[in-house]
């Protein structure tokens, strides 16, 4: 029975993606900051353990409680949404805390067991917004932009260790906690000379057209751990598969 590490469980594509693995046999080990076991259903074949990707002694102790593991995806993310100039520095450096350095901290943690047995899989969960420029995501796209550019040149690094790393690129996701986790990162709001790009953002987010279900990440993330031969960035979601068809 393989077994698959995950960050940010708590909720969208993570707990999706912990419940896929469970229903197909695979044991899981489901992290999140606050751990709430009534999330998943009862299984002798799942861990709930806390992790705070932020933390390098949460990081230790969550990879030393979770053992051996074949596959580890990095999920856990925070989202952000405004102008460049209405965010201090601190937010900019609390969101690649989580997305990037966090993403880079867990990989690192977990990479002598991979190394040493000559078999893992990597999975970073990043975005499509990596793909095209969109307004008030400078920030929010550059975290994810970096750890793009982060796992391509890992997969270089490892490949002579069988160990594969792989991209899942959601698309726009309504159902997870994005735009909750970006309104709490808006702090004064939008600056007002940029209200009027703000208006036409709201206004494509409330009419979005098709969009990414976290069921879809998690089939996305299913294939990247179980098909060698599947592309390294893998777009989960029906926007997310038209805009990369589109490029």
């Amino acid at each position: 029975m393989k077994t698959i590490l995950i960050t940010g469980c708590s909720s969208g594509f993570g707990l999706e993606t912990a419940r896929y693995f469970l229903e197909r046999d695979w044991s899981v080990i489901a992290t999140m900051r606050t751990p709430q076991a009534d999330l998943l259903p009862l299984s002798d074949r799942l861990r709930v353990l806390p992790l705070d990707v932020t933390d390098a002694e949460s990081i230790r102790h969550a990879v030393e409680a979770a053992g051996p593991i074949d596959v580890l995806v990095n999920n856990a993310g925070v989202g952000v949404l405004n102008a460049l100039e209405g965010m201090s520095m601190e937010t900019v450096r609390d969101v690649f805390e989580t997305n990037t350095f966090g993403t880079m901290a867990m990989t690192q943690a977990i990479l002598p067991q991979f190394r040493q047995r000559m078999a893992g899989v990597v999975i970073n969960v990043t975005s499509t917004v990596t793909m095209k420029a969109l307004d008030l995501l400078s920030v929010y796209t550059a975290s994810k932009a970096a750890v793009n550019a982060f796992s391509e040149c890992l997969a270089l690094e490892v490949a002579q260790f069988n160990v594969r790393v792989r991209l899942v690129l959601p698309g726009l996701a309504p159902e997870t906690r994005f735009g909750d986790n970006a309104r709490t990162r808006m702090q004064g709001g939008v600056p007002e000379p940029y209200s009027a790009i703000a208006q036409g953002v709201f206004a494509r987010f409330e009419k979005p057209g098709p969009v990414t279900l976290a069921l879809d990440v998690a089939g996305a993330v299913w294939q990247a751990a179980n098909d060698p031969a599947c592309p390294f960035r893998l777009p989960a979601g029906a926007d997310a598969v038209a805009l990369a068809s589109a490029g």
